[in-house]
């Protein structure tokens, strides 16, 4: 959820907003506990689509061994850390210092050399990586199209990009503005639902950078489930897109 960065696509703003969370981002019962909550679900997807797309072994415990991985938008690592565990050398692009120290630090003790790097995408010269990936992002950027074309802009020949975003219905605006934030489930402000990206709007800007956008699959919630990946796609999505050449 923290803010990204591409050419001309920082909001001061959310940039500062992120980083007020910084030193609590690690805590799973603390203001970023939806994002611990989250992240299983999209790592899960992360995975299965790696071996889909790189042709690895679904048993093995390090499928990006020798892949470079790029998270944007990475906040104090949460992504990151997982994707170095399988085994990728990862480098993480944030907006709010905050978020980076924060990262850096965490990685520190965990023992992963993770490349933390302050700043706007667009700017920092960055490509060639295998894996690009970028969660809960693109709905904070003030420029989508500069912001999907940064992201486009870091993918390799042949490489793997996964996005996901909350879409824009009546139901997320419901229960993810007027429900989660109004009870602290998430933080006040974290959200605009205008913001929020449909999946044809996605599909149109992903299009617009040279990219195929894979089918999106739903990221639901139930009593029972809890966050699950899912066929509905009323309230977040997350889709796999790739190079058209």
């Amino acid at each position: 959820m923290s803010n990204a960065t591409s050419a001309n696509t920082i909001r001061p703003d959310e940039a500062a907003h992120f980083g007020k969370l910084a030193a609590d981002w690690w805590n799973p019962k603390g203001s970023s506990a939806m994002l611990h909550k989250l992240n299983p679900v999209r790592l899960g997807f992360i995975r299965q689509a790696v071996d889909s797309h790189f042709a690895t072994d679904p048993r093995g415990l390090r499928p990006l061994a020798g892949r470079r991985a790029l998270d944007v938008g990475c906040g104090a690592g949460l992504l990151c850390e997982p994707l170095a565990r399988l085994g990728a050398e990862v480098t993480g692009v944030d907006a709010a210092a905050e978020n980076i120290a924060a990262a850096r630090l965490h990685a520190e003790g965990a023992g992963f050399a993770i490349d933390y790097r302050c700043g706007d995408l667009g700017q920092l010269g960055l490509s060639g990586f295998d894996l690009v990936t970028s969660m809960e992002v693109i709905e904070h950027v003030a420029d989508k199209s500069a912001f999907v074309a940064a992201l486009a802009g870091a993918l390799a020949v042949g490489g793997l990009m996964v996005l996901s975003t909350p879409n824009r219905t009546t139901r997320s605006r419901l229960l993810m503005v007027e429900g989660a934030e109004a009870v602290g489930l998430v933080p006040r402000g974290t959200h605009h639902w205008e913001d929020f990206v449909t999946p044809v709007e996605l599909h149109d800007l992903l299009d617009a950078a040279g990219l195929r956008m894979g089918n999106p699959m739903g990221i639901a919630w139930s009593v029972s489930r809890g966050l699950h990946l899912s066929d509905d796609l009323a309230l977040n999505y997350i889709v796999t897109a790739t190079r058209k050449d």
